[in-house]
């Protein structure tokens, strides 16, 4: 049996003095997308043939305004098509011995390595990340294709046998632990069916990659929809079709679709001939295609991650050097553009001023401008409507708060670019409810450890948290009563980010989740399936 190990391609170049190769392999990647790549009309595929709607979307980079290419723009009627082309590969993809679907996902994962400076380079382009950033985004979507295939290796495809031996006495009127002949028992986990697999723009490699293969290793088929309106990362999508289906996926098995959630998405949400829906994005959408279903009177299986207003909290015993790395890394890496980013921060009113201070020096190295260059570490906002969010809220902090740094925008030219927010208020303040995501830091003092963690557990959300105290008896409290699926004490180089697969299981309690079971985690793929007891007499 295979054996898993993390694909960390810049950790290997770097401990082997080869960064320089690292940079111009992803730099030539870039050169040849642009060249080969940008500017041309791609179809939906349904069934594995190209399909085209009435109506165009046009896709444009945030860096700089690059025309990256023309999508079509799904109809109801043509996710409808998707929905029943998947439906119908279901009955043999089903039935298809798991072993099979392994290779199939690891032959994905070989092709994703083969290629990926290139998908990095796409992806960068397409949703502003940095080298680094892109990188290890295709580096997550190959371990998940790797860890989730040795999974189902290790599970034997999560099928187990089991007998009753027949009993020397039979009876003729039977009750519940009669004794009588042998049974033979199969206990296995089967698909649903069709699954609707609804992506963000923040992520579209890796967790498109994560909860496609999810569904599709455990036997589902997929219809796909990358974010398609707004903030759009169409092209990642597709490549992710090209590159499943040239691992030998079947035709139907992955559909790939783009267009409007209130067309696409909905239709997904509400036909009786979609079994599940796998999904990342806000709270909201999250609970309203929930709400949906269930007024319908429809039931289906829901795998959803929905944000995070994720809190930091650093004690007076804290290394501050390595809580100011770790929480500037945190808040602002991609912009503050992730579920998982630092927000909010409790230090103890002692040493207030002197991390303040220390974060003030890292944020001033922060270099702001085009990510596919390599000295820039912050780089644009997604879209126009992520420029309103932070315009209010740098308006809003400077009425109810201090800002400490930031809150200028730099450029609106062809990018949106702003400067990263360090800010001062108190908890009762919105901002430090109120998922943002944007490069955007409140700060907050405490007294007592337990006055912390109780500022830190008020959100609706659950999904990550950090802690930094070298005291052995904090650690203890903060661990047993923080309210988060993903926590870090004393991480340096992130405070809340940065969950790696196969060590980090990534998941979201109270409003940021709903199954309590976490990506990178031999829990996952048990979500996409239903257990079924098959006993036979004879």
């Amino acid at each position: 049996m295979a054996t898993f190990k993390n694909e960390s391609t810049f950790k290997r170049y770097s401990e082997s003095g080869r960064e320089s190769e690292f940079d111009r392999l992803f730099d030539e990647a870039v050169s040849e997308v642009k060249q080969k790549h940008m500017g041309k009309g791609h179809p939906l595929y349904i069934n594995g043939e190209e399909k085209y709607a009435r109506e165009e979307i046009s896709e444009y980079s945030p860096i700089d305004g690059l025309y990256i290419g023309k999508f079509q723009k799904a109809t109801r009627e043509q996710t409808d098509m998707a929905i029943m082309a998947a439906a119908e590969a279901f009955k043999s993809w089903s039935q298809t011995d798991y072993k099979e679907r392994v290779k199939i996902f690891r032959k994905a994962a070989e092709l994703f390595s083969k290629h990926k400076f290139r998908v990095a380079a796409i992806l960068s382009i397409e949703n502003g990340k940095t080298r680094y950033e892109s990188i290890g985004e295709v580096d997550e979507a190959i371990d998940f294709l790797n860890y989730y295939s040795l999974e189902l290796e290790k599970n034997k495809g999560y099928v187990r046998r089991t007998k009753l031996d027949e009993s020397k006495v039979h009876v003729k009127a039977a009750f519940q632990g009669a004794p009588g002949k042998a049974e033979r028992v199969t206990i296995a986990l089967k698909p649903y069916g069709v699954f609707g697999v609804i992506a963000p723009f923040n992520f579209p490699i890796s967790i498109s990659v994560g909860m496609s293969t999810g569904a599709l290793i455990t036997g589902n088929t997929v219809v796909f929809k990358p974010s398609s309106t707004d903030n759009m990362t169409m092209l990642t999508g597709l490549e992710i079709y090209r590159i499943f289906s040239e691992a030998g996926l079947p035709k139907g098995v992955f559909n790939y679709i783009t267009g409007p959630g209130s067309e696409v998405g909905d239709e997904l949400v509400m036909s009786r001939y979609v079994s599940g829906i796998v999904f990342t994005g806000s709270k909201n959408t999250g609970l309203s295609m929930i709400a949906k279903t269930l007024q319908a009177g429809m039931q289906k299986a829901f795998i959803v991650e929905m944000g995070g207003k994720n809190p930091v909290i650093v004690s007076k015993n804290a290394d501050l050097e390595a809580a100011a790395s770790g929480i500037v890394s945190a808040a602002y890496g991609y912009c503050g553009q992730k579920c998982s980013a630092a927000s909010r921060v409790y230090v103890h009113e002692a040493v207030k001023e002197e991390l303040i201070s220390k974060i003030l020096d890292q944020m001033h190295s922060l270099k702001i401008g085009d990510p596919l260059k390599k000295e820039n570490y912050i780089g644009p906002l997604i879209s126009a409507s992520a420029l309103k969010r932070y315009n209010q809220s740098v308006e809003e902090i400077r009425k109810t708060g201090r800002i400490i740094y930031g809150g200028k925008v730099v450029s609106t030219q062809s990018g949106i670019y702003v400067e990263p927010v360090l800010a001062e208020a108190d908890h009762s303040n919105p901002l430090f409810h109120k998922e943002l995501f944007l490069p955007f830091l409140l700060v907050d003092t405490y007294k007592k450890l337990d006055e912390a963690i109780a500022k830190a557990n008020d959100t609706e959300y659950g999904l990550t948290a950090g802690m930094y105290s070298m005291k052995k008896s904090e650690i203890r409290e903060y661990s047993k009563a923080i309210q988060s699926g993903v926590v870090y004490i004393n991480r340096e180089t992130s405070a809340t980010t940065g969950a790696i697969v196969g060590l980090h299981t990534f998941v979201g309690w109270k409003g940021s989740g709903l199954t309590g079971k976490g990506t990178g985690s031999k829990f996952y793929l048990q979500q996409f399936t239903r257990e079924q007891s098959l006993s036979i007499v004879g």
